[in-house]
């Protein structure tokens, strides 16, 4: 921070030259703004050399051999922040905050601090409190700040500025519309990029919004819902440090979209992440077919928790008489005994661990009951061994012979460290074993699964709430797995529990998290959630049970196969009432040329929300084009070449029916093909939407339709197809 004797007005270049001559006044104004632009040059120039210099004393430190946990851990947070560094190479500065009382912060991608000063750093990180002016304040809530500087930067060299004065002097609708409206105006790589340089005000609110529990985000088309819930898996993970050590899980509706935002995280140097979609939280069980929207709807239904859970506690033994051979003799633990053992193994915990927990209570009571016959035994023994020694004690009395020792006496009684030795000799005995595999085995959850849903009797008695049809269709379902059987092993597998050792651990925590199933995260976002079924929202609840998750999505947008049309609806399973709304009310990505396209879609869809505002024009008109079916794939080509020499160094995407979906991929295979529901979460410079009617007759097609239209920045262009049915 540093304080300057005065403050420019009004927007970039703009000073306070009267405007006595056009000419004079343009000429000031250049001054004006190559003065900003050098000024800004001069401070990121220092802050570059700040950070080599802070990389580089991390690199000594890192190139020491650590020789025990504590310095692998010193080490691990090292590294950390070295890549850290290393990766704000690009925006390393990107905003100022000139207060009122003349006191100056830079804002950047990271934090760097003075060399050798403890006071204020030298930049400011964008999560830290005090850069949050920067995304909120305003003329009418300045914050005291007096002006909001946005710096543009290409590598290491500052590109142009844009001012905006807090005090009142001009209204503006955005934070930093010119640096906004220049990023937006850029070419689509394919790629989403960090936005921490143009966040809104109400963007930053949800970012920076309490995590203690479930925020649900309702954001239309070109919202910028993901990019707010990617920024704030940052700012949690900086603001929460803790959080680190547990991971964050992002969750999203499909592989494309998890390679599109991947490079988001990391570029904010955040890598205690892991990203997945819900079919692959299994890592090792795939979907390995389609089914039909009826089935996916019946089995994502909330009732099929209880369901298994009853299923599984089914499968409990029943407590009896066990009867066990050891060393050759039997011995026996009564029924009464096996069934306060099973009670104290059984409570709360899964099927496996309540198993290994009874085969070790097991073991001590075959230890006591061989100790406590072993005991009779003995006793037996003695006395009919005192009873020869009293008698030659009394023939020895007669011949007078000397009386000799009989050694110690033999009492029959085992020590602890005999008994310990004995339960161990149990525990490691393989008939022992055999036998509590016999009486409580081992379970695969895919076939403890499978039994269940191929079985008409089963399914009635465990999930009542089925009709017969539902019961009917389930279990005449094909053996792969589809998308909602993955919540269902979930839960089996976590009723379950662990059958054997945990996997090895790895380096990073995120690793480690990967790899274990039952891994409790420090907070789980999810997009797309409007998607969720009721059984999916319980995978999510598994992995966060403190309940802090950020779930951003479009009820709008919903084209799964559930039946919920609000978000009070989509979450009362999960959360019942217990959640937080908040709203993205702005559009920044689609143009208001294709947002005015979707007011009779959203209405045919039902929908009962305000669509959201649309703030960017971007000169060009939808345009539309009717076509035969014989015609289709040649002037879809055509369009796309079109579009691609229009949109050169951008991106160009075709979003069609299903039906059409094949024949299209083979006449372009540059550029991506995708269904309405592929394509959620997606952005490209131009879209060619074809045959949109078709899209409308799709099941929830007037939903999928709303997504396809609002996929482009700059350009929607439309193929009608002829001779087709009425959408219902």
């Amino acid at each position: 921070m540093h304080r300057n004797s005065a403050l420019s007005n009004g927007t970039t270049g703009l000073g306070d030259t009267p405007p006595d001559d056009h000419l004079s006044t343009a000429s000031a104004e250049t001054a004006s703004r190559r003065s900003a632009v050098d000024e800004e040059q001069a401070f990121l120039d220092l802050a570059t050399a700040r950070r080599d210099e802070l990389a580089d004393h991390l690199r000594v430190e890192l190139s020491s051999e650590a020789l025990d946990a504590l310095e692998q851990a010193r080490q691990r947070m090292l590294r950390q922040q070295y890549d850290e560094l290393r990766r704000a190479e690009e925006g390393l500065v990107f905003g100022r905050l000139d207060g009122v009382d003349g006191t100056v912060r830079h804002v950047g991608r990271v934090g760097l601090r003075n060399d050798g000063e403890r006071g204020e750093p030298l930049l400011v990180d964008w999560r830290a409190p005090a850069a949050r002016p920067f995304y909120t304040a305003t003329a009418v809530d300045p914050q005291g700040q007096a002006r909001r500087r946005h710096i543009r930067t290409t590598g290491s060299t500052v590109v142009g500025v844009d001012d905006e004065p807090l005090d009142g002097t001009t209204a503006a609708d955005l934070v930093g519309e010119g640096a906004l409206l220049a990023a937006l105006d850029q070419r689509r790589t394919g790629r989403m990029s960090t936005a921490i340089s143009t966040l809104q005000r109400e963007q930053d609110d949800i970012i920076r919004a309490e995590a203690t529990g479930p925020l649900v985000v309702q954001g239309g088309p070109g919202t910028g819902k993901t990019v707010v819930a990617l920024h704030r898996v940052a700012y949690l993970l900086f603001t929460h440090r803790k959080m680190a050590d547990q991971a964050v899980l992002v969750l999203g509706p499909s592989p494309r979209f998890l390679t599109y935002i991947a490079q988001v995280l990391p570029a904010l140097g955040e890598t205690a992440v892991v990203s997945a979609t819900c079919d692959t939280l299994l890592t090792d069980i795939p979907v390995g077919r389609d089914e039909s929207r009826l089935l996916a709807e019946v089995k994502g239904r909330a009732l099929w928790q209880p369901a298994l859970e009853g299923y599984v506690a089914s499968l409990f033994p029943r407590p009896r008489e066990l009867r066990l051979r050891w060393e050759g003799e039997f011995y026996v633990i009564p029924a009464a005994t096996v069934a306060q053992a099973l009670t104290s193994a059984v409570q709360g915990r899964p099927y496996h661990r309540a198993r290994a927990v009874f085969a070790e209570q097991l073991h001590h009571l075959l230890a006591d009951v061989v100790a406590e016959q072993r005991e009779a035994l003995m006793n037996e023994m003695e006395e009919g061994f005192e009873d020869i020694l009293a008698r030659v004690d009394r023939s020895m009395e007669a011949d007078h012979s000397p009386r000799t020792s009989t050694g110690s006496a033999v009492d029959g009684l085992l020590s602890e460290d005999e008994v310990e030795q004995l339960r161990c000799r149990i525990a490691e005995d393989a008939t022992i074993a055999r036998f509590v595999e016999a009486w409580w085995p081992t379970l695969d959850a895919q076939a403890v699964l499978g039994d269940l849903l191929t079985d008409r009797a089963l399914l009635a008695r465990f999930a009542p709430d089925l009709s017969p049809e539902e019961i009917a269709a389930v279990a005449a379902e094909p053996a792969p797995w589809a998308s909602s059987d993955i919540p269902l092993l979930d839960s089996l597998l976590d009723l379950l529990g662990e059958a054997g050792e945990p996997q090895p651990q790895g380096e990073f925590v995120a690793d480690r998290a990967r790899r274990q199933r039952g891994w409790v995260y420090g907070h789980v976002v999810v997009d797309e959630a409007q998607e969720l079924s009721e059984m999916q929202w319980q995978m999510v609840l598994r992995r966060c049970p403190s309940r802090s998750i950020t779930a951003v999505g479009d009820i709008d947008q919903a084209e799964a196969a559930h039946r919920h049309t609000t978000w009070a609806q989509a979450v009362r399973a999960a959360f019942g009432d217990r959640w937080t709304a908040a709203e993205l009310t702005i559009c920044y990505r689609t143009p208001r040329e294709v947002m005015d396209l979707t007011g009779p879609v959203l209405k045919r869809a039902g929908s009962h929300n305000t669509p959201p505002r649309a703030v960017r024009s971007a000169g060009i008109a939808p345009w539309e084009i009717s076509v035969t079916p014989a015609d289709l794939a040649d002037t879809a080509t055509e369009a796309v070449r079109r579009l691609q020499r229009r949109w050169h160094g951008g991106t160009v995407g075709v979003i069609a029916p299903t039906d059409h979906i094949a024949t299209l991929r083979g006449v372009l295979s540059d550029v991506p093909v995708l269904t309405a529901t592929q394509s959620k979460g997606l952005e490209w410079d131009a879209t060619l939407l074809v045959d949109p009617q078709g899209i409308a007759a799709e099941p929830r097609g007037w939903n999928g339709l709303y997504v396809a239209l609002t996929r482009c920045t700059q350009e929607l262009g439309r193929l009608t197809v002829t001779q087709h049915h009425a959408p219902q």
